[in-house]
């Protein structure tokens, strides 16, 4: 389980919300997902897009710009698979 910190997801998960997620599921355009880069950072976020080569990840809060990375750029990624709030 993780525990979420920031707002980028509001008002769908909150600060302090828990989350399970799962890295053995099939991740699909749509799903709502936790991603950790390379550089060491993890973020909750809705898959958008997916290439060979790059993932589009959204925000709910619209304040926030998609983020866009080069696969190579990515650790891991599992989907949400629950949330308590």
């Amino acid at each position: 389980a993780l525990e979420i910190s920031g707002d980028s997801m509001e008002p769908l998960y909150r600060e302090g919300d828990r989350i399970v997620v799962s890295p053995t599921e099939q991740v699909r355009r749509g799903d709502r997902v936790v991603v950790k880069t390379t550089d060491g950072e993890v973020m909750a976020k809705i898959l958008h897009r997916q290439s060979a080569r790059q993932i589009e990840l959204h925000s709910v809060n619209p304040a926030y710009e998609p983020r866009i990375f080069d696969i190579g750029d990515i650790e891991w990624m599992a989907r949400i698979i629950w949330a308590s709030q």
